[in-house]
């Protein structure tokens, strides 16, 4: 599907849609829970179908209800018992559903085969599978070591494993896997770990479920096994991954925008995103729920991006249009989402006239009339890699006023890439259209009609 998108600014309210990262662990740890649990307001989107799709074939029984609160998931748990499908779990594009889905199979005692579609059989799940087979699970794999298709078989007997956790998604299955099993001690020693903030987010879920556990912050965990998640009835908060593109969008065309939906006291890490804009030169207001946003007048800074690696193609497009230079550092990892998200990002937004390079580990975005940029982190600057061709004669191409320009893209697949590109779309000159428009559905399938609806002409 292509999708032109043309200038404008925006106007108006917007409800950012439920959390994918709670969403998926709430449906995750519902189906292992004894009891029957409420999930008010999840996403629905094809993550979060894939996730159902996966808890059903582990054995949970899932149904949607309308209520007064909205749309409900109403999970019958099963126990702790996996059972295993009579076909592989296909988990489409989510990444989040393979790696948290895979500790959870590994409870079972029959062979679970996991694959998904490209993007997935081509991302990295070693360090994870490598830790459960350590902790007595058995993997087999199919066409690549390291990669989906793969096989395990449980069940987990406990003992220690070190991992590194390039995301943060390897700990947080090994985090919910752990307490179920059997009644043994599971030691966890991590050496490396990105993402944080999402670890903080399971180990809340966690809290709640009275999980027992030591740990010496997020550098080693000691679980006790044997022990039983509940049944529960909760809210799923807005999702600021999802919020970041609406917040650029505002910023990057000088409008005022409410977001609403949203809870700053939420452990997503991604509501960085609120400050550093208004860091950059947006001015927030924060009322309960709901935040304003009003653009314009942006200058760049250098961001540590460690903790935030989803919101880095949002920030490349306001990186594009604030004055001086916006460097986006020390996020690695964003190289192994749905695609090489500093690779694709460079390579798109040159298109439109961006004069971006590629860093080893993020990116640099100059404006025409560069100025010192205003570190926000001591992040060093790491050493550059290869530009994407052509991004030093396709900058010189747009003018001064308007820093991008409409082209041809192509959005890869990678809805977070997709989204990002419509937003750099709102502030160039002329008409863009996006090739493989029809990712945005993976996490936020109402994005280009709220867009639209939002669109002050």
């Amino acid at each position: 599907m292509i999708e032109a998108v043309g200038p404008s600014k925006l106007a108006g309210s917007v409800l950012i849609p439920a959390s994918k990262s709670h969403t998926i662990r709430a449906l995750l740890i519902a189906s292992l829970a004894w009891g029957t649990s409420r999930i008010l307001n999840p996403l629905d989107s094809e993550d979060a179908r894939s996730c159902i799709w996966a808890c059903r074939m582990f054995g949970a029984r899932i149904r949607e209800e309308n209520s007064a609160e909205g749309r409900v998931l109403v999970v019958d748990g099963t126990g702790g018992r996996v059972t295993a499908p009579d076909r592989p779990v296909d988990v489409g594009n989510s990444g989040t559903t393979l790696y948290l889905a895979a500790g959870i199979a590994a409870l079972g005692e029959e062979d679970i085969t996991f694959t998904g579609d490209s993007q997935i059989r081509s991302r990295p799940a070693g360090n994870l599978l490598q830790s459960l087979a350590d902790l007595g699970a058995r993997v087999r794999y199919g066409a690549a070591e390291g990669t989906a298709p793969f096989t395990i078989r449980g069940p987990l007997k406990g003992g220690a494993t070190r991992i590194e956790c390039p995301t943060s998604q390897y700990l947080s299955s090994l985090l919910i896997a752990a307490p179920p099993a059997a009644a043994v001690m599971t030691e966890i020693e991590v050496p490396l770990l990105h993402e944080r903030p999402y670890v903080e987010m399971t180990l809340r879920w966690l809290d709640e479920q009275g999980i027992r556990m030591e740990r010496r912050g997020l550098e080693s965990f000691r679980i006790p096994g044997g022990q039983r998640y509940k049944s529960f009835e909760k809210p799923v908060p807005g999702d600021f991954s999802s919020a970041a593109f609406f917040l650029c969008a505002a910023a990057i065309t000088g409008s005022t925008l409410t977001l609403r939906g949203l809870d700053m006291e939420d452990s997503q890490g991604d509501k960085e995103v609120v400050r550093i804009l208004e860091a950059m030169g947006c001015e927030v207001r924060i009322d309960r729920t709901d935040i304003t946003i009003s653009g314009g007048g942006l200058h760049g800074r250098d961001i540590d991006m460690n903790a935030i690696p989803d919101a880095l193609p949002a920030l490349a497009v306001a990186g594009c249009y604030a004055k001086g230079t916006t460097r986006l550092l020390n996020v690695p990892q964003a190289r192994l989402k749905e695609t090489d998200r500093i690779a694709v990002m460079a390579e798109e937004l040159a298109k439109m006239g961006a004069d971006i390079r590629e860093l080893a580990d993020g990116l640099e975005i100059r404006s025409r009339e560069p100025a010192p940029a205003t570190p926000v982190s001591e992040a060093p600057a790491p050493p550059a890699a290869p530009s994407a061709a052509g991004t030093a004669a396709a900058a010189r191409a747009s003018g001064p006023g308007l820093p991008l320009r409409g082209a041809r893209v192509n959005g890869h697949g990678d809805h977070r890439v997709v989204m990002a590109l419509a937003v750099a779309a709102l502030g160039a000159a002329g008409r863009t259209e996006i090739e493989t428009a029809e990712a945005a559905a993976v996490t936020f399938p109402e994005f280009f009609s709220l867009l639209e609806k939002t669109r002050a002409g």
